[in-house]
């Protein structure tokens, strides 16, 4: 499954982040990949999109950030699913 995972950094600093980053590299529990991930121009936030089999397998990636930042976890399909899944055939 795809996972869309929205970092809120506290007080919108994204230095702490970055710094364990440097530190520690991107610490993902087995199971779970990082696809891509772009980041707020100012700062605040990351959106960083993941592969696994089960949100869950996120949960030991979050609590070693929190932290530092508060996580929304949010499956997603990409477009051509999307269509296929909520298109109206009639269109």
């Amino acid at each position: 499954m795809r996972v869309l995972v929205i970092e809120t950094f506290r007080n919108g600093d994204p230095k702490p982040v970055y710094k364990r980053f440097a530190e520690r590299g991107r610490s993902l529990p087995d199971g779970v990949t990082y696809v891509d991930s772009l980041v707020a121009e100012d700062g605040a936030r990351c959106f960083q999109l993941m592969d696994c089999d089960d949100a869950a397998q996120l949960q030991p990636w979050i609590a070693g950030w929190a932290d530092l930042a508060d996580f929304e976890v949010i499956p997603v399909i990409d477009s051509a699913t999307a269509v296929r899944r909520f298109g109206d055939a009639s269109l």
